[in-house]
């Protein structure tokens, strides 16, 4: 497929017309190449997204930057490499963060709302159901929803510039129809174009469509100012991809564009059906608390055939998991190859493992874990 082609694709067309888009905004789009937090920046991109709003999208917007609009009222140097600064910058940038959201917004007669996140609070069935109702009601009440990951209490999302995948994961969450990724990058290249030069040029790539299409594809590490960085976004957009929502990834100076008629940027084409709630949370958003190893038979039978774990299959356990939890299923060689919510608490299983259900009392027959409940790899 030509460059022009891919930029006129079904699957921009489906951006284009999507009618709720999660837009994700990274922490180099909202601040100065110094690292200072600017308010302007913020508004030109509120205008961009009223402008898509008053198309008949619905928008629900993950922010980053909460650490980087905390540095200066609080006086300090440069971004903090120290997690308790990190989280007093957050604390105090988050109000920063969010009265910007709302004064830019509130120029059209809307009002916001912020629902702080982590990936951890998705990965919990009940929290993953009450934010889903949360920001349904919100957008049912027409304020417009500003996620921001919970950079005050958050660990490790702080340090790996988990809000990629957080936005990712809400995207999904809203049942959202398309993924906007906004940063100081225009797209995906095969290296970094930064530092290509004319003998080493980096590549554009216009459109993703399977693994192939990422061939060479070499991902950095966020800059001094952000922490998601290319391999992040990469990762984030092709989850989203997988269950089923088409992702562009754009430059936040391209805004205005990506939000219309997404003719720039790098597109990720979705899978063909959407992956039920269900299912990713339990693939992407879940917490695993433990393993089981399988042998040969049965990973075959969960992999191949979709059929259920019976505990006749299992070699090993490990990790201290209660029925309900989800757990990682592994190949004899210690391969992940399958997720799935088990029935039993571990040491329950413990006692069954290789024997055959007639070998079983009556109330220990059930699956291990159910092929409803299983997700391969």
């Amino acid at each position: 497929m030509t460059e022009a082609a891919s930029r006129t694709s079904a699957h921009r067309e489906a951006i284009r017309t999507a009618r709720s888009v999660v837009v994700k905004i990274g922490t180099t789009a909202l601040t100065t190449p110094t690292g200072v937090f600017d308010a302007n920046r913020l508004a030109t991109l509120v205008e961009a997204i009223e402008s898509r709003m008053r198309t008949g999208s619905d928008v629900v917007i993950v922010s980053s930057g909460a650490i980087a609009a905390g540095i200066e009222p609080l006086r300090l140097s440069k971004r903090p490499t120290d997690l308790a600064t990190k989280q007093a910058a957050a604390s105090v940038g988050q109000v920063a963060l969010i009265n910007s959201w709302s004064s830019s917004f509130a120029r059209y007669q809307r009002t916001v709302g912020q629902v702080l996140l982590t990936a951890h609070d998705i990965s919990m069935r009940v929290q993953h159901t009450n934010a889903a109702r949360t920001l349904d009601r919100l957008r049912a009440l027409h304020a417009v929803a500003i996620v921001n990951e919970n950079d005050t209490v958050a660990t490790n999302e702080i340090r790996f510039g988990d809000n990629d995948r957080l936005s990712a994961l809400v995207a999904h969450l809203v049942g959202a129809d398309a993924l906007v990724l906004l940063s100081d990058i225009d797209g995906l290249y095969d290296g970094d174009p930064r530092k290509a030069g004319p003998e080493n040029p980096a590549r554009f790539i216009a459109e993703v469509n399977g693994s192939g299409d990422l061939d060479g594809v070499v991902a950095g590490r966020g800059s001094s100012l952000g922490t998601g960085g290319m391999a992040s976004k990469l990762s984030s957009a092709l989850l989203a991809a997988d269950a089923g929502v088409p992702v562009l990834l754009a430059a936040a100076a391209d805004a205005a564009t990506a939000l219309s008629d997404a003719s720039v940027g790098t597109v990720f084409a979705p899978r063909a059906e959407r992956m039920s709630s269900r299912r990713f949370w339990v693939r992407y958003a879940a917490e695993s608390t433990g393993a089981l190893t399988l042998d040969q038979g049965a990973v075959d039978a969960v992999v191949r055939h979709r059929r259920s774990l019976l505990p006749a299959g299992i070699t090993a356990v490990s990790g201290r998991f209660y029925g309900g939890d989800v757990v990682e299923l592994r190949a004899p060689d210690a391969t992940m190859v399958a997720r799935g919510v088990v029935a039993y608490d571990a040491t329950e299983l413990a006692t069954m493992l290789g024997r055959s259900t007639s070998e079983l009392p009556a109330d220990m027959r059930r699956p291990a874990v159910h092929a409803d409940d299983l997700v391969a790899v």
